[in-house]
């Protein structure tokens, strides 16, 4: 086949795939999905029973951006609190790696047979009673037939060149953690990332090293899914969907400097564990995501306080704005006052030149002062004198 046919298979087979993955998600919630919820809704305060529960309810419904999606609903509602949520987005990690083992199963000779279910649920879906259980195992086959695709797609070697000489050039696993997580977003499913890498490593289109990496990071990329979700939702679960991002980030974090530095030793030992190297990759995804689960479980509270400081609370984040809000008016009025005092004393300072002016016109210079004439005591005697006269002349008359 010519490069853009075996594209063009490679980008349907991956169609059907995630089609078949659908459709069996939405049997298994029609079949089960009351009972799911109830499982969900009744989990009490034992973080470990909603790992359990987490787990049990993904691989049933195989889907854990499902899983994370019902949570955060039910976290909307208040039917169950932070922590209750965080356990079971810590289990759903784990039950989605069944999608993986179940698409190792592709390398087997059952596949040819799986694939023949398809046929018969289509049969049987013209019977009302049965035609969820038909729908279920039309979807199951679905998932063998979208493998086979990209399977055969990939064998050609008109695809393996090109692919092979991309990947030599971001082989630095940060890149290919980054090619993981966009690729993953773009489709909303890790599963079937995971699905094309295992075909691409199995077809020998990548180097087992390569897939692991992106494994890796198609475990981040899945989380765009459960944050699409928050959208319109309260605080809670907000940071439901954060506490997702945190405990797969933290995952990643985690792994990517052992397979950087151990890798030389962790392939090997996969590859004495089982021959398959496509469920090397499903029995890595599995080890990388319960081992995650086993340490982040003790750490619950802890998470949920991460999420409780990136989204806080709006009564505390009111409260810091009305502290913001009164210093704010403290300052304004203390300019005032500052203001108000400046011109105050302007005022009063020109007040007082004023009256030192109109004091300094009041003044007598020296130059102008003439002190009084003395009195001589024979004008004073005089005085008297003439005084007396009138007064004895008006006795006499």
């Amino acid at each position: 086949m010519e490069i853009y046919e075996c594209i063009l298979s490679l980008i349907a087979g991956v169609g059907v795939f995630i089609l078949a993955m659908k459709l069996m998600s939405d049997s298994l919630n029609a079949i089960a999905g009351a009972r799911m919820k109830a499982m969900l809704e009744a989990i009490a305060g034992n973080r470990f029973k909603g790992v359990l529960v987490g787990a049990l309810v993904t691989a049933v419904i195989q889907s854990s951006s499902a899983t994370t999606v019902m949570v955060i609903g039910f976290v909307n509602a208040n039917v169950m609190d932070l922590n209750q949520a965080a356990a079971i987005i810590i289990g759903s990690n784990i039950g989605t790696t069944a999608t993986a083992l179940l698409a190792s199963m592709e390398s087997l000779n059952i596949s040819l047979y799986l694939s023949l279910l398809v046929f018969i649920g289509v049969i049987l879906a013209f019977i009302k009673k049965i035609k969820k259980v038909a729908n279920l195992m039309v979807g199951l086959g679905m998932i063998f037939v979208g493998l086979k695709m990209m399977s055969q797609a990939c064998s050609d070697d008109s695809i393996k060149e090109p692919f092979q000489k991309i990947l030599q050039k971001i082989k630095f696993p940060l890149f290919l953690e980054i090619l993981g997580v966009v690729f993953t977003a773009i489709i909303q499913s890790s599963s079937a990332m995971t699905g094309i890498v295992l075909i691409m490593v199995s077809q020998k289109v990548m180097d087992m090293y390569y897939g692991l990496f992106i494994t890796l990071g198609a475990n981040v990329g899945t989380c765009v899914t459960a944050l699409l979700g928050i959208i319109g939702a309260n605080d809670n679960s907000k940071r439901t969907a954060i506490i997702h991002l945190i405990f797969n980030i933290s995952g990643c974090l985690l792994f990517t400097p052992i397979l950087w530095i151990f890798g030389d030793k962790i392939i090997p030992f996969l590859k004495k564990l089982i021959e398959n190297e496509q469920m090397q990759i499903a029995y890595f995804h599995l080890a990388f995501n319960t081992i995650t689960a086993i340490m982040c479980t003790p750490m619950i509270e802890f998470l949920v306080l991460i999420a409780k400081w990136i989204i806080k609370d709006p009564e505390h984040q009111s409260e810091i704005d009305k502290l913001i809000t009164v210093n704010e008016n403290l300052d304004i009025d203390m300019n005032r006052n500052t203001t108000a005092s400046k011109s105050e004393l302007n005022a009063l300072t020109d007040t007082t030149s004023v009256n030192s002016s109109q004091k300094g016109s009041n003044t007598v210079t020296s130059s102008e002062y003439q002190p009084p004439t003395e009195i001589n005591s024979s004008d004073v005697d005089s005085q008297k004198q003439g005084t007396l006269s009138i007064n004895d002349y008006s006795e006499k008359k």
